[in-house]
């Protein structure tokens, strides 16, 4: 088993559920075990360790290689440390079975944190160590629910040149992703007894349209719409809820919808498009933002002298782009040019038996070497 292959190991045995996931207190919760035990490797490696404070018992992870020389220009490599949460004790068990490593985080990002801490504690041993070029690991925590992390690392005026983002891309550079917009609907009507229906107002029956339109004819409209690397936008609706018992007429009824949206496409702009689709079609409900902090899409250029570099280095002709959001659009909103790039595949993430192949999770160590060493 190489070094990265025993240091995934020894972190999917730690558990580093997000706190947001578990009740209060819980022994699965935290990152700081994980976060504790890297700053003890990245330390015998001779690298500066830090902590930047997030939440209360949650910090960022933050692990320095200084240049030769005085420095020119920083690279970030950023992967997460939470994970949800394993639904029994043995996903939190490393195990290797037929040409996979198995166990909770494995690819979503365990695997990218042991090949970019690898890579960086290799890069510290190495003689070809950059010159000019400051290389930081940030260990972000709370990718999983706020994004508090990585929020925080922008926040605090922390700048770089590229930011490497760890995530299951099957070792692709990624440089657009959606972003993820939750919006709750809530349509009202007049309650009356179950035996007279005409003398209330179902506000089920009038959702159940809205539904319908969502699904349908919006969904038709984005998929018109489309992005160069990312296609084109989705709704769905998720949940729904609405009425008291059978024999009451509903007053109100509520739905929640997840709407992934493209380079271009904001918050304000998608809540006048759906006001407008409901006027358009006779139909009225009042509409919200469900999430607390914006999830804005991610497009960085693939000229920009870092990222095609970057694509160079692993043998990539094109950029891609992926559906889901993380933590490289927040870095990128607040100043930090940022891509995806990890092992493993986001098709095995969140599952029951997670896993990622070591082949992978060997090259991707190898991909970043070669670039970091590349830098002046």
């Amino acid at each position: 088993m190489t070094q990265t292959q025993k240091l995934l190991c020894e972190l999917i045995a730690l558990p580093s559920v997000n706190n947001a996931l578990l009740p209060a207190n819980h022994p699965r919760a935290g990152e700081q075990r994980v976060a504790d035990f890297l700053a003890a490797t990245a330390a015998r490696a001779g690298l500066d360790v830090d902590f930047q404070k997030v939440f209360p018992g949650r910090a960022n992870l933050m692990v320095r290689l200084s240049p030769l020389g005085r420095v020119r220009q920083r690279v970030v490599l950023a992967p997460h440390l939470d994970t949800v949460d394993a639904s029994c004790a043995e996903q939190l068990v490393p195990r290797a079975k037929a040409g996979r490593i198995y166990g909770r985080g494995a690819c979503d990002t365990k695997g990218s944190v042991a090949a970019m801490m690898t890579a960086l504690c290799e890069l510290a041993r190495s003689k070809r160590r950059p010159s000019a070029t400051e290389i930081v690991f940030a260990g972000l925590v709370d990718e999983e629910a706020g994004q508090g992390g990585s929020r925080a690392l922008a926040a605090s005026g922390f700048k770089a040149d590229l930011a490497i983002v760890g995530e299951p891309t099957r070792l692709q550079i990624v440089t657009a992703h959606k972003g993820d917009l939750w919006l709750k609907l809530e349509t009202k009507g007049k309650a009356a007894h179950g035996s007279r229906p005409d003398l209330g107002r179902n506000a089920v029956h009038e959702m159940a349209r809205i539904v319908d339109l969502l699904e349908t004819k919006y969904a038709a409209r984005l998929r018109k719409r489309r992005h160069p690397v990312l296609g084109h936008g989705t709704v769905n609706v998720g949940t729904i809820e609405g009425g008291v018992q059978p024999n009451i007429v509903p007053a109100e009824c509520w739905i929640t919808i997840d709407r992934r949206t493209l380079p271009g496409e904001t918050d304000s702009h998608v809540g006048r498009e759906i006001r407008n689709l409901l006027r358009e079609h006779g139909l009225k409900a009042a509409l919200a933002n469900n999430k607390a902090a914006p999830c804005l899409p991610l497009e960085t250029h693939p000229r920009l002298p870092l990222v095609r570099e970057f694509l160079k280095s692993a043998g990539q002709t094109k950029p891609a782009g992926v559906d889901y959001f993380c933590d490289a659009s927040v870095l990128a909103h607040g100043g930090i040019p940022s891509v995806v790039f990890g092992p493993g595949d986001i098709a095995q993430a969140h599952t029951a038996d997670e896993w990622i192949s070591p082949a992978s999770l060997e090259r991707g160590r190898l991909i970043l070497v070669n670039f970091l060493k590349s830098l002046p």
